[in-house]
């Protein structure tokens, strides 16, 4: 398994999540779509959060995973009544598994027009480099 099959988190889109792991309640979660790249220096993951302001993002590093959950702030009135909706209400909520090759303190996020564009640069350890033979 490569360290990018390893970042991509199993299928499926609704979850739900167990009380005490990392959440207040058993709500039903989103997955996002996301895309996931790499190059020599960094990955780049860029999630689609249609709904969701800066207000509502919680971002969190923490050992050999990053977790995103996107809350949307609007509601429809009241006095609507849905006849099709592409998208739930339900929050939004990415778990991105790795070892130890993410630098945590050099990961930054730029939220655009519903695309969260996250980069994860490599721990110097992780990067390829020459070897030099004597």
């Amino acid at each position: 398994m490569t360290l990018l099959q390893s970042l991509v988190p199993a299928f499926g889109r609704v979850t739900r999540v167990p009380s005490g792991q990392g959440s207040q309640s058993s709500e039903p979660r989103v997955k996002p779509v996301f895309n996931l790249r790499e190059d020599d220096n960094a990955f780049e993951a860029i999630v689609q959060l249609p709904g969701v302001a800066k207000e509502g993002l919680e971002i969190t590093s923490e050992e050999g995973e990053i977790r995103i959950v996107g809350r949307r702030a609007w509601n429809p009135p009241s006095d609507w009544t849905t006849l099709y909706r592409e998208t739930s209400r339900s929050p939004f909520e990415l778990t991105l598994s790795h070892g130890n090759e993410i630098d945590p303190a050099k990961i930054s996020a730029e939220l655009k027009n519903g695309l969260l564009y996250l980069t994860l640069p490599k721990a110097e350890a992780a990067k390829p480099r020459k070897i030099v033979v004597s």
